[in-house]
């Protein structure tokens, strides 16, 4: 614990805290309707995607992260674009999916800096977080956070009947569109933590894990942001603790959210229990 807080008084890690909690705000917000409109593999697709303009981006002007950004944002909006329903855009992510990780390989073999700046892509690097990166972040996370309470109940009638929606006049392919941007957005935040392999530990897991608890939309949402905090928060303050292994904070980041998900999970199931009634001994 000592270690932990001492660790807390050097700039790399204050801005790395900070970071963090930015992220998972923006992740726990997003990552209910996520679960809602079933875009899981819109998740992991995206993020994977966006390795190729990841590395395009660290060729061409040494920066991963915004190349990731404009890959991410054009990956999105090709998705909404090739598949307007379900089970057409999973197919069109499928189609695209080998070619953009293959391709990011193949940019990949072209990098002669450090490896550590190509394998951050892939399984992220919270501690080298800048004072740009953070201003970066505080802005996208501004931006996801004020779209989101704007458009929160158009998006909520159009996840959850999107055929009444319609009937309604809610724009629900517009309102798909401007999801998947802000999804875009999301990954491309989440993937500087955990990297583009472990994103769906932040984009995912802890609305997965809220949903265990609460079908309310708005105790779903708080839930999914406080599990998200937990996660990214907790497991960056772990990785302080056992500064002295090799483990990245990615990894006790995505460890930290699936201890969350089985303790919910463990929970509703003794919940569930609780509520059976019990079988009546036989009379005779």
């Amino acid at each position: 614990m000592s270690q932990m807080l001492d660790m807390l008084h050097y700039p790399f890690a204050q801005h790395a805290l900070i970071a963090a909690t930015l992220i998972a705000l923006t992740c726990g917000l997003v990552a209910p309707f996520v679960v809602m409109r079933d875009m899981a593999f819109a998740v992991h697709g995206t993020a994977e995607l966006s390795f190729p303009s990841a590395v395009a981006g660290l060729l061409i002007a040494g920066d991963a992260v915004s190349g990731a950004l404009i890959g991410s944002c054009v990956v999105a909006v090709a998705f909404a674009l090739l598949g307007r329903r379900r089970s057409e855009s999973n197919t069109a992510i499928g189609v695209v999916l080998a070619f953009g990780l293959g391709l990011g390989v193949f940019l990949l073999s072209f990098y002669d800096g450090f490896s550590s700046a190509a394998t951050n892509i892939l399984f992220g690097s919270l501690v080298s977080a800048s004072t740009r990166d953070v201003l970066i972040l505080g802005v996208l996370a501004v931006l996801v956070v004020i779209t989101m309470v704007v458009i929160f109940r158009p998006l909520l009638f159009a996840s959850v009947d999107p055929a009444v929606a319609t009937a309604r006049g809610v724009p629900v392919r517009r309102l798909g569109l401007v999801f998947l941007l802000l999804l875009a957005l999301t990954v491309t935040e989440a993937a500087q933590v955990v990297g583009t392999l472990l994103v769906l530990s932040l984009a995912i897991t802890p609305a997965a894990a809220a949903r265990r608890w609460t079908a309310n939309p708005i105790a779903f949402t708080a839930l999914s942001v406080l599990f998200a905090l937990l996660a990214a928060d907790g497991g960056f303050l772990l990785s302080l603790a056992l500064s002295d292994t090799d483990i990245k904070a990615s990894v006790l980041i995505a460890f930290t959210s699936f201890a969350i998900y089985l303790v919910s999970f463990v929970a509703e199931r003794l919940r569930r229990n609780a509520g059976r009634p019990h079988p009546q001994p036989a009379t005779t």
